[in-house]
């Protein structure tokens, strides 16, 4: 089953169930795939590119939910981590803390990165080998820590 087709179908069965949640969630969801799709790359739907839309979701939800937390607004807080537990619900687990800072060790080490000039070489490919795995601010922040 394709990422476009387990979307539909949880999406149906989310209808039936009257999960008011996933179908918004669910929907916001199709619609980011539908703008993907008639971007004019031209690029097919796979599961990498699907993982990259629903991280640009998680993270925009996080933001709003941050802000609505920082005013004070639970009524719009409890929507946003609603919908941040459905989306991640389709992505890959998490890496572990530990496991980040293993890849990072092993991407400074191939790339020779000894000092912060060397943090833009290596976070480009600790981030392509960890795409979809871990945040790109777990990374960063892990990188920041080992170089300096």
């Amino acid at each position: 089953m394709s990422f476009t087709d387990k979307i539909n179908a949880d999406l149906k069965t989310a209808m039936k169930a009257k999960d008011q949640d996933a179908m918004r969630t669910l929907r916001a969801i199709k619609s980011a795939i539908l703008l993907a799709n008639t971007d004019g790359s031209g690029e097919e739907m796979t599961e990498e590119r699907g993982v990259k839309i629903l991280q640009k979701l998680v993270k925009s939800r996080k933001e709003s939910l941050d802000i609505y937390v920082k005013q004070g607004r639970e009524d719009l807080a409890a929507p946003e981590r609603a919908e941040i537990a459905v989306i991640e619900k389709y992505l890959p687990e998490a890496m572990s803390a530990e496991d980040v800072e293993k890849a990072v060790k092993a991407v400074i080490d191939q790339t020779g990165a000894s000092s912060m000039k060397d943090m833009g070489k290596v976070m480009g490919m600790a981030t392509k080998q960890l795409a979809g795995q871990a945040d790109g601010k777990v990374i960063s922040g892990i990188v920041r820590k080992l170089l300096s």
